[in-house]
């Protein structure tokens, strides 16, 4: 009878999903080295090859991409059983693995938690910030938190903020060196902070609203992240004009060393939703999970 360890079986499915040795090894916390030989012994035991390594990628061959939806259902069916034996211990346990936006995170999330984890120091909470749309099945995620109408229709969802207000600010000695800008168009003329979105392919188009008028707008700038957070200090640093969640800014604007412009074109956009599969098995830490995120307090 064939014998393969488990531990090869799980490193295979991460550089399958991964496409790289190089972030299969930094997810897994080994040396790419090690990885590849442990590859190669696997393919070896097996006596088939199951991935195809160039300079740039790393793919499955055919035996491969079968072998990785095999073990998909295997290890899935692995969790569920788990999750069942933890529903037999007296205080409830398990993982709870969940993709969120950074803003979201900061912003929902880790306010609810603190306590959550404190009450419970059994459930482990896993977040995988990400700002594109995570497949949760095909990651072997819980759930997800995203704006509501970014939630497939198939999926279980609850909103679990309140909508987001934005703001359009920039330093004062910005603004020293430019002029407030007045109306859309206006910022074409100024350094905006840029942010690139995976879900967008490429630079966001400002989504600006004022009554019944919508518009995107392409601004440009000299900086460009990919992700909210550090915009705040960038706008700080006189480096450009921030498009930002108010949250993030309130007290900057409120002691001035922010100053907000174009307050009716800054929209207010929809709550945050907590989402998850219909045919998801719901642990009692899950449950409790969604629970904390129901509660407002």
């Amino acid at each position: 009878m064939l014998k393969v360890n488990i531990n090869a079986l799980q490193n295979f499915t991460i550089i399958a999903q991964e496409g790289s040795f190089t972030r299969a090894a930094g997810k897994l916390g080994v040396t790419t080295s090690a990885l590849s030989h442990n590859m190669k012994e696997l393919e070896e035991q097996l006596g088939i090859r199951l991935l195809i390594r160039t300079t740039r990628s790393v793919t499955t061959t055919e035996a491969g991409e079968a072998l990785l939806q095999s073990l998909g259902s295997m290890f899935s069916q692995m969790e569920h059983d788990l999750s069942a034996l933890a529903e037999l211990r007296d205080k409830p346990a398990g993982v709870i693995r969940i993709t969120v936006d950074e803003h979201a995170t900061y912003s929902v999330l880790m306010p609810k938690i603190k306590a959550f984890l404190l009450a419970y120091p059994d459930i482990k909470i896993e977040v995988f910030i990400d700002y594109g749309f995570t497949d949760i099945a095909a990651n072997r995620m819980d759930g997800g938190i995203r704006f509501g109408s970014d939630v497939d229709k198939d999926m279980i969802s609850f909103p679990i903020s309140s909508p987001i207000a934005t703001s359009i600010v920039a330093s004062p000695a910005y603004f020293q060196k430019y002029p407030l800008p007045k109306i859309p168009n206006d910022l074409l003329q100024h350094s905006c902070l840029c942010l690139h979105l995976p879900t967008y392919g490429g630079l966001y188009a400002w989504e600006l609203e004022k009554g019944t008028q919508s518009l995107r707008v392409k601004v440009n700038g000299q900086l460009t992240f990919n992700s909210i957070m550090p915009m705040r200090q960038a706008a700080l640093d006189g480096l450009g004009i921030a498009f930002i969640p108010t949250t993030l800014v309130s007290e900057d604007i409120k002691t001035g060393q922010l100053i907000e412009v174009m307050e009716d074109w800054a929209p207010t956009f929809e709550q945050y939703h907590f989402y998850y599969p219909s045919r998801k098995h719901k642990t009692t830490a899950f449950n409790l999970f969604i629970e904390m995120l129901k509660n407002n307090e």
